[in-house]
C-alpha cells in the first residue's frame, strides 16, 4: 500500500466570468477515505465537485490522480478518450437528480450491464448474472430487473444509480447530495446502504451535502466551505463536536435547534 494520495488538489480556482465559484482549495485524499464537503447553498462546493470530476475546467490550479498503474497525472493533460475511460472505469458519480444518472428508458438491469459493457464485459449472461447480484446488494427486487428506473420511487432509482456507479470496482465516488429530497426513513436506509457498501469496497469518497448528520454518519474528514472556500477542515468528529470558526459553529448550532 503507497503513501500516495490517490487524489490531490492544488490551488483549485474557478470563476464564473466575475463571480467566484471556488478559491484557493488545497487538499489530499486518499484510499479508502470518506471526506465531506459540507456548506450552504452557493459555499462553492457543488463548484468544487465539478472540478474534480474533471466537468469543469479550473481557471487556475490543478488536480492530481494516481492511476492504478500508479502513474500520477495531471487531470487537465488527459484526453478525452482517456477521460471518459477513467470516468466509466475507476470513477463513479452518484448525482443528487437519479435521472441525470441514469438512462430512464434503459431498464434496470441495462443501467447497469451497460456500465460493464464499457469495460469490456460482452457475454450476456455474464452480464445479467453480475446486474442482477448487484441489484440484490442495493435491495432491489430480482423481479424488477427488467422495469425501467420510471416506474422506481426516488429511493430506489437512488439504490440503482449507486449499483450502476459501483458495479466496475471504482476507487474514487462522487456524490452530490445523494439522499436530498428523499424522505427521512428512506434517507435513513439509503445512508445504511452507501455506509455498508463504502466500508465494504474500500472506496475514496467525496460526499458534497448541506446535512451534517449525513457528513458525520459517512465520512471520516470534513471541509466546511463558505463563499468559495475552504474555511476548516479535519476529523469530522472533531470538527463537528468542536468547530474553531464561528461559521462552522453557527451551523452545527442551526442543525442542534433544528
Amino acid at each position: 500500500m503507497t503513501d500516495l494520495p490517490l487524489l490531490s488538489a492544488r490551488g483549485l480556482t474557478k470563476f464564473y466570468g466575475e463571480r467566484l465559484g471556488c478559491r484557493d482549495v488545497t487538499f489530499d485524499l486518499h484510499e479508502g477515505e470518506v471526506l465531506a464537503v459540507v456548506g450552504e447553498s452557493g459555499s462553492g462546493k457543488s463548484t468544487l465537485l465539478g472540478l474534480l470530476a474533471t466537468e469543469l475546467a479550473p481557471s487556475a490550479g490543478a488536480v492530481h490522480y494516481r492511476m492504478r498503474d500508479g502513474a500520477v497525472r495531471d487531470l487537465s493533460e488527459l484526453t478525452e478518450a482517456e477521460r471518459r475511460l477513467l470516468l466509466r472505469t475507476d470513477w463513479g458519480f452518484v448525482r443528487q437528480d437519479a435521472r441525470e444518472g441514469l438512462r430512464m428508458g434503459v431498464s434496470a438491469g441495462g443501467n447497469v450491464g451497460e456500465r460493464l459493457m464499457a469495460v469490456g464485459a460482452r457475454h450476456y449472461g455474464n452480464i445479467r448474472a453480475a446486474a442482477s447480484d448487484w441489484l440484490a446488494r442495493v435491495e432491489i427486487e430480482a423481479g424488477r430487473i427488467d422495469d425501467t428506473p420510471k416506474s422506481f420511487s426516488g429511493g430506489m432509482r437512488q439504490r440503482l444509480q449507486i449499483a450502476r456507479n459501483l458495479v466496475t470496482h471504482p476507487r474514487l465516488v462522487f456524490m452530490d447530495e445523494p439522499t436530498s429530497g428523499l424522505d427521512v426513513s428512506v434517507q435513513a436506509r439509503l445512508l445504511d446502504l452507501i455506509r455498508g457498501l463504502v466500508a465494504e469496497l474500500g472506496l475514496a469518497v467525496i460526499i458534497v451535502t448541506h446535512d451534517l448528520a449525513v457528513a458525520r454518519l459517512l465520512s471520516h474528514r470534513i471541509m466546511v466551505m463558505r463563499r468559495g472556500r475552504v474555511i476548516e477542515t479535519g476529523l469530522t468528529d472533531q470538527v463537528l463536536d468542536d468547530p474553531r470558526e464561528a461559521y462552522t459553529q453557527l451551523l452545527v448550532s442551526s442543525v442542534l435547534a433544528a
